[in-house]
């Protein structure tokens, strides 16, 4: 039996507007206990691996158990940084250990008024059997957005 092997690429971009200064924002993604703090949220997932290193070269790593599911990992790569502006990071994502995706994700941070519009873009290339899960991405990224919005406010 021969497995079909396949690529799907699935793109988007998310914007919220935080009514707390870029700073604040920013300092979410740059500090790590502030990350930690909103990062997968929630009693969802048993956290097993952190790593935080945030810098250009820099990695992080997130790897936690769903209690009713699988493994997920998470593996980044800061490749830009310019502070209060922008983070671009390449970043894979396996589940049970097998690769599933491979991303690249801009993170942008702009003042409006008192608040911040941020703006989170994304371009995935997803393999084999996960070649569907674009969507499901998508709808990830929104969460984490949404428990970003809980730790600001």
């Amino acid at each position: 039996m021969t497995s079909q092997r396949r690529l799907a690429r699935a793109g988007f971009t998310l914007t919220r507007d935080y009514p707390v200064p870029v700073a604040r924002v920013w300092d979410s993604f740059a500090r790590e206990e502030q990350k930690l703090a909103w990062w997968g949220a929630g009693d969802a997932i048993e956290p097993s691996e952190w790593a935080f290193d945030f810098r250009v070269g820099g990695h992080d790593v997130a790897e936690g158990k769903f209690h009713q599911g699988p493994v997920t990992r998470y593996e980044a790569t800061y490749t830009d940084i310019v502070e209060h502006v922008r983070i671009v990071t390449t970043y894979d994502m396996w589940l049970d250990g097998v690769h599933m995706s491979t991303s690249v994700a801009s993170l942008e941070f702009e003042p409006i008024g008192a608040g911040t519009r941020f703006t989170h873009v994304e371009h995935g290339v997803f393999f084999d059997r996960f070649a569907a899960d674009g969507p499901d991405r998508e709808h990830g990224s929104r969460g984490l957005l949404d428990a970003l919005g809980a730790y600001l406010a």
